[in-house]
């Protein structure tokens, strides 16, 4: 157990040069001296705490989840019935009061309509999606169920989480934290990012867009008051537009919605030179724009971002492309800003900002400068404690501390995780707790040189029987460590982060790196006492 050939010898200095050479970097960021850009630096990223930035809380509208619903439904309970073969006539549709329901025309099929609207009722879960009954012999009623509605939230909230982090990556900034809180709200932490009014203008844009045919029926006059024909509803021009302050009426069903897009780029209008929107539709999405231009050639139609008309111009000739351009009196930054949401994809359901604060860079070098003076604070007098104790193999202990702490910056480094300051906590913990292995072992060999073991045979035993306390208790605190990151939030897993990265590191070089150096010493000196 003490014999250590120069392989091992080798490949033991290899393991830690190598986490404390990853360490350099970010010894460099946190004392605020400049990195050479011309070596690579892997460094620790800090969190809102330590290197300021923006927080955000999102809540979205159940109820809104609920109208998309029954709105699809509709829409594909229109489509099943004029496909099927032969067609299923309808009528008298209503969406009031939560619930689909419309009238079969003719009683012989109701069976054949309940039939074709069973797949689409009990979903692909294990939860029935919808209640379908039948009132009055021929009207078939849709109603969603609470199982059904819980869990079209929950992938709602699942996808806007999703959007969320796509649209944060392509700002470029590092390690954001992106989490869920409760049913509906989003918590969002972005490092670095100073300016809060940019984030919430980002996530705050549903970029839920749809093309939807003008109802060229809809008297001017009725638009004006609200009123729209039946199938149709009334949406108001954007700011900015020629048309602002006006409304058009649009189809309701039919239309095409944005999901299917592929890219979307800020680019220039060549006739005008104003900055507009580039956009590609997937192959279903480009065949179902070209049907929808192919059969409405000259008619104008509506270009709607998250409620808002942009432009309304007219069909000349089939888009065959499965590319548009979106125009709507954009600068190059909202231009920018809308093609990221586009590729980021629609928010399924609208976010609001309940809650949003800003964490200035100076609190956090504050933090940081407080943090390394209580690690320095607490290392001195470890060590000191340590020396004073146990001589030489204090010495050891203090040394394995030390590289330690560099092992632990250089495996986070590696593994780009984040630094928060709980994170700090963790450290100044660790290093309490580092020691803790080498007070098990010196003991344990005070007291088999009391038992009248030899030197060699005292320090053997001390290692190999200490070493099953410090396995075990590391264990038990790597289980709470591990069940801290998977439950914990963002602060808690910081504070976790670090405590698992410390388990392994101060195991490995309290019991390992300390038990190689013993041993070269005791084959050298070949001492008559250990002094402990």
């Amino acid at each position: 157990m003490m014999e250590f050939p120069t392989w091992k010898k080798v490949w033991l200095w290899g393991i830690t040069l190598a986490f404390i050479v990853a360490a350099i970097p970010s010894v460099f960021s946190l004392t605020g001296q400049r990195w050479p850009d011309a070596l690579p630096d892997p460094v620790v990223n800090l969190g809102l705490d330590l290197a300021g930035g923006s927080h955000i809380l999102l809540e979205a509208d159940a109820a809104q989840v609920a109208e998309q619903r029954i709105e699809n439904m509709e829409e594909a309970m229109r489509s099943t019935m004029r496909n099927a073969e032969p067609r299923i006539r309808i009528g008298d549709v209503s969406t009031a009061n939560g619930r689909l329901s419309f009238m079969v025309e003719s009683p012989a099929d109701v069976d054949r309509a309940r039939e074709l609207l069973m797949p689409m009722v009990n979903g692909t879960g294990l939860t029935r999606d919808w209640d379908l009954t039948v009132v009055d012999e021929t009207r078939v009623v849709l109603t969603p169920t609470q199982a059904g509605l819980e869990q079209a939230v929950t992938d709602a909230m699942d996808s806007a989480t999703e959007v969320v982090r796509k649209r944060i990556d392509a700002l470029g900034t590092r390690e954001p934290t992106i989490i869920r809180q409760g049913d509906t709200r989003i918590v969002v932490q972005v490092p670095g990012l100073q300016d809060p009014d940019q984030l919430k203008a980002l996530l705050g844009q549903t970029a839920k867009l749809e093309f939807k045919l003008v109802d060229q029926t809809a008297l001017p006059s009725d638009v004006e008051q609200g009123i729209a024909p039946p199938g149709s509803q009334i949406f108001p021009y954007a700011d900015g537009t020629d048309f602002a302050g006006q409304s058009i009426a649009v189809r309701r069903l039919g239309g095409i919605k944005g999901d299917n897009l592929i890219n979307a780029q800020q680019s220039f209008d060549q006739q005008t030179n104003e900055p507009v929107v580039n956009i590609q539709f997937d192959q279903q999405g480009g065949a179902r724009f070209a049907k929808l231009t192919q059969e409405n050639v000259n008619k104008p139609f509506a270009i709607i971002l998250d409620g808002k008309v942009l432009s309304a111009p007219n069909i000349n000739e089939p888009i065959l492309g499965g590319s548009a351009q979106i125009a709507g009196s954009f600068t190059v930054e909202s231009a920018n800003q809308l093609a990221i949401s586009l590729r980021s994809g629609a928010l399924p359901v609208d976010l609001a900002v309940v809650e949003e604060r800003t964490v200035g860079p100076d609190l956090g070098k504050d933090s940081i400068r407080r943090g390394l003076i209580a690690m320095m604070v607490g290392s001195i007098a470890v060590i000191a404690l340590m020396v004073a104790s146990y001589g030489r193999f204090g010495i050891y202990a203090t040394a394995a501390l030390v590289l330690n702490v560099g092992m632990i910056l250089g495996v986070m480094a590696l593994l780009g995780t984040t630094l928060t300051l709980p994170g700090i906590a963790g450290f100044v913990l660790t290093i309490g707790a580092a020691v803790d292995a080498n007070v098990l072992i010196n003991e344990r060999i005070r007291e088999e040189r009391k038992r009248g073991r030899r030197i060699v045979a005292a320090v053997e035993t001390g290692y190999k029987e200490a070493s099953r306390a410090i396995y075990d208790a590391n264990v038990t605190n790597f289980i709470a460590g591990v069940l801290l990151f998977l439950f914990g939030s963002g602060p808690v897993r910081g504070f976790a982060v670090v405590l698992v990265i410390g388990l392994f590191t101060s195991v490995f070089t309290a019991v390992t790196l300390t038990r190689m150096w013993v041993a070269d010493w005791l084959r050298k000196a070949r001492p008559s006492e250990l002094n402990l």
